[in-house]
């Protein structure tokens, strides 16, 4: 174990569609002179799970320098064994850390990254396709939210919550609610829809998109996930949806389902685009089945102003 360099920073320079480069010569000066610390440059997709599964017996912490997709990475790279992962956020929506801590600032600096609380918290775990397995930190969508994550990918002329917007736009216009099974393993029931639905969203933070609060009720630590389903709308309440899912009042509208769940098991007829964090699966089909992970990654809620 190399006990001179004793956190690491995965440093991602393309998140926020490559900004977040910007911010390297930032966060080198930072920790100069620290011998407690090493900053890795990732290169491709990836590159950060390998970074967080190699150093994951060499490191005491590691800290994800770049967007959700980044946490996405590294997550799955290290989840259940314990090591402290802490997220200086560089990415486009950084919903993740809205939920973790609110009040991050992270013109504070890193010099005490590590004095604040490390604290175990939920994760998602899908199955789907051949075998195919993930976690997700923060949300997972079917059909308009992962369209709407696939055209931020796609588009160049937008960046940060603006390319979010742009985004919804551009899907509003062809979309149309997709035919759907869906199983929700409640605390003590099952419950099934087998019917039309606009949006499915399950969640374990609160936020998504940048700004949309589709799970205002979630909690990291509470051994469950929060699903919302917003059923098959007429296009012309599209945009009220849209204002209420910002202030996170859409929960009481009737026309959505909005609940906790330990599992959710969806089957879809026809191929759709599913996000995970953000990160685009396309062409998905067939059975999906999610569960929660209890205290499943351990996590510093990092530097508040």
């Amino acid at each position: 174990m190399n006990n001179s360099a004793r956190n690491l920073f995965i440093f991602n320079p393309a998140a926020d569609k490559g900004r977040a480069a910007r911010k390297e010569r930032w966060l080198q000066e930072l920790l100069v002179g620290r011998s407690d610390s090493v900053m890795i440059r990732t290169t491709c997709a990836g590159h950060a799970a390998a970074l967080a599964c190699s150093g994951a017996d060499e490191y005491s912490g590691i800290i994800a320098c770049g967007g959700d997709g980044t946490v996405h990475e590294i997550a799955n790279a290290v989840a259940g064994k314990g090591i402290p992962v802490g997220i200086l956020p560089m990415g486009s929506a950084n919903d993740f850390i809205k939920t973790l801590n609110p009040c991050y600032h992270e013109l504070c600096g890193i010099a005490h990254f590590f004095t604040g609380e490390s604290l175990p918290v939920d994760l998602g775990r899908l199955f789907y396709g051949n075998g195919n397995h993930q976690y997700f930190v923060n949300s997972l969508g079917i059909g308009f939210t992962g369209r709407i994550a696939k055209a931020v990918k796609q588009t160049r002329w937008f960046k940060g919550e603006l390319a979010y917007v742009y985004a919804l736009l551009k899907v509003l216009c062809r979309y149309k609610p997709i035919k759907i099974r869906i199983t929700l393993g409640l605390e003590n029931s099952l419950l099934t829809l087998n019917e039309a639905v606009f949006a499915l969203s399950v969640m374990n933070g609160k936020v998504e998109g940048g700004k949309f609060r589709i799970a205002p009720s979630a909690d990291l630590s509470d051994g469950l996930l929060d699903v919302c389903i917003l059923k098959s709308i007429p296009m012309y309440s599209v945009f009220s949806f849209i204002l209420k899912y910002i202030r996170g009042t859409h929960i009481d509208d009737p026309r959505v389902l909005y609940c906790k769940v330990k599992t959710v098991e969806v089957i879809l007829e026809e191929p759709d685009v599913m996000h995970i964090d953000g990160e685009v699966v396309e062409n998905v089909c067939g059975r999906i089945a999610i569960s929660v992970v209890p205290k499943g990654l351990t996590v510093v809620q990092g530097i508040t102003s």
